[in-house]
């Protein structure tokens, strides 16, 4: 992975850290200094706002205006004053309907945005810089399947009444993957795993655990053991290359001494590596395919017949062969699509113009840089004045005009110039901008339910966040099962939630540490993290006990277990939420 790219990623992250950290000092008593240890709680003591269900129906209000807990500053919504102050009380029901529909908007907009714009963009860098599959898939395709995680615990740690949304979603979704979706491949399609990858994924899932669950159980973690817990996950991409290099190296041997026989034995598959899985890109079938539809004749678009054709998301051959549920949900998608098509740009180095859409491209100068201002720190720059007089919105839109007319000026549309790959990189930050808006909304969001239903953030986090997070996750692992590629699928289980959990953690932490100049302190929320900890814990020592027990097949009976695991471990969280399940006190 290119270290230009990995840090601009980092100081984009640690800017967007600062910038809220600034806001929230200024809110800050003045006795209160910016060196003081950070409390990172799940559910502080000092977290009045918790107290506004206590009050009466008509002082509710008064209690959200006048309580500095309940003023959310990462969102563009004060989804508190709006539940308890712009709607009569005997309303609450409908704003919580409400904010359900929108929290599903909102897991629509970080689906979309990370699987048709952020991932296609890494992935075009990737192979800008020809970057080796094993690096691509562990750095930037795991960047790109984890992104919605990944800024939900960033822009949870951002606040610490929100801490525990992240501790919560990471736990919950890592339980959820290992289990429900990992269980439910092995139903669709027994088969028998790989098995170094998998014991070297288990190995180092249950390290990054374990490290967690002691940085918990000490409540504190120092600048030093951040880095650590970092460079984890550098030990394991390491790792993961290393071991494809002496695979490709033994299986290049064997190749090399049995090729005068006319019949090669498969290679042992048991033993094989992540690289040995057919590739579903099928390029030669897909090209043929379109190669029908071309026209027999030369024919040349228009100017305008480009861009309407670019703003269409919909495909007309694959809208005939699908079902109902699809098309329908498709247009639901549709006018978001259309918006992310104008905001975003779009790098395809499959396609022979590189997906280069000559006056959409030259729209993207205009309009990218300028949803970044307005969408960067929810809004927070979108009214900053250049020495007090000069907006800085209408400065990046004169830029971006300027730009785009010089662009349009000096390019055809048949032939993509040069620099085209540069709006890869202008498309990953656009999406990774509103990926982090989305999620500062979908964090607030939960903190408001969680008052509004006297729910712990952990709670919200392991359930609703967890599966929001997951979904996709699951659909899409379940997909590539049913098509023949169980190994395939059950790698991305594992691989992917050590990503999402060292940098979830580890980022969320570090920023805190920037912003304050001081370590973070965790003040857990009792005996809901243990059994979270604990949970996720067991469930990643009897897959690494049972499954070499059973000779690395993955069967229907294992699959079952793993989803009992779970709903056995859900009926124990919630119960122990309410306080059915409690320690006993001597």
């Amino acid at each position: 992975m290119d270290l230009r790219v990995l840090l601009s990623l980092l100081l984009f992250s640690c800017h967007r850290g600062v910038a809220s950290g600034s806001r929230i000092l200024r809110n800050q008593p003045a006795g209160l200094s910016s060196n003081t240890t950070v409390t990172m709680t799940s559910e502080s003591s000092s977290d009045e706002c918790d107290l506004v269900m206590n009050r009466s129906a008509a002082d509710r209000c008064a209690f959200v205006k006048n309580t500095p807990d309940c003023s959310m500053e990462d969102g563009f919504i004060n989804y508190l004053y709006t539940a308890f102050c712009l709607l009569p009380p005997n309303l609450t029901p409908l704003a919580i309907t409400l904010c359900i529909i929108w929290l599903f908007f909102l897991f629509v907009v970080l689906g979309l945005t990370a699987s048709k714009f952020f991932c296609p963009n890494l992935s075009a860098i990737s192979s800008t810089l020809h970057l080796s599959h094993n690096v691509a898939g562990v750095t930037f395709l795991a960047l790109g399947n984890g992104a919605p995680d990944i800024f939900s615990a960033m822009a949870a740690f951002s606040h610490p009444h929100t801490a525990g949304l992240a501790v919560g979603a990471l736990f919950g979704a890592g339980i959820f993957v290992t289990t429900v979706v990992a269980g439910s491949v092995a139903l669709i399609k027994p088969f028998a795993v790989a098995s170094r990858p998998f014991l070297r994924d288990v190995i180092f899932y249950m390290g990054a655990v374990f490290w967690t669950f002691l940085m918990l159980y000490r409540g504190t973690t120092t600048l030093g053991e951040t880095l650590g817990y970092l460079s984890l996950y550098v030990v394991y991409v390491l790792t993961v290359i290393i071991s494809a290099y002496i695979y490709n190296r033994r299986k290049y041997s064997v190749n090399t001494s049995i090729q005068n026989v006319s019949h090669v034995p498969e290679f042992n598959s048991s033993d094989s590596s992540d690289d040995d899985v057919p590739c579903l890109t099928g390029g030669a079938i897909q090209q043929d395919y379109e190669s029908e539809y071309r026209p027999l004749l030369p024919y040349s678009e228009s100017t305008s017949q480009i861009l309407l054709s670019s703003l269409n998301p919909v495909d007309h051959r694959k809208w005939r062969r699908k079902s109902w549920r699809w098309r329908a949900l498709k247009v639901v998608k549709t006018p978001l699509e259309v918006l992310l098509l104008i905001c975003i740009p779009v790098v395809d180095p499959d396609k022979e113009d590189k997906n280069w859409r000559r006056p959409l491209n030259c729209l993207h100068l205009i309009t990218a840089p300028l949803v970044c201002v307005l969408a960067f720190q929810s809004g927070a720059y979108g009214e900053y004045m250049i020495q007090g007089q000069f907006p800085l919105w209408l400065l990046v839109l004169l830029l971006g005009l300027f730009l785009s007319a010089i662009v349009f000026c000096t390019t055809t549309n048949d032939c993509p110039p040069k620099y085209h790959s540069l709006f890869a990189l202008l498309g990953f930050v656009v999406s990774a901008v509103l990926i982090s808006a989305a999620a500062s909304e979908v964090v607030s969001l939960l903190h408001m339910l969680g008052v509004v239903l006297s729910l712990s953030n952990t709670v919200l986090g392991l359930t609703l966040l967890a599966w929001g997070n997951s979904i996709g996750d699951c659909f899409s692992d379940i997909t590539i099962a049913r098509q023949g590629y169980p190994r395939m699928a059950i790698s991305a289980c594992f691989g992917g939630i050590i990503f999402n959990m060292l940098l979830g953690v580890g980022l969320g932490c570090l920023l805190q540490m920037v912003k304050t100049q001081s370590d973070v302190q965790f003040e857990t929320e009792g005996l809901l993290t243990w059994v979270l900890a604990g949970s996720l814990g067991l469930s990643l020592v009897l897959s690494f006990v049972i499954v070499p027990l059973c000779q690395f097949h993955l069967g229907r009976t294992y699959g079952i277990f793993l989803l009992v695991f779970y709903v056995i471990f859900l009926i124990v969280a919630l119960l122990t939420e309410f306080g059915e399940i409690h320690t006993i006190s001597t």
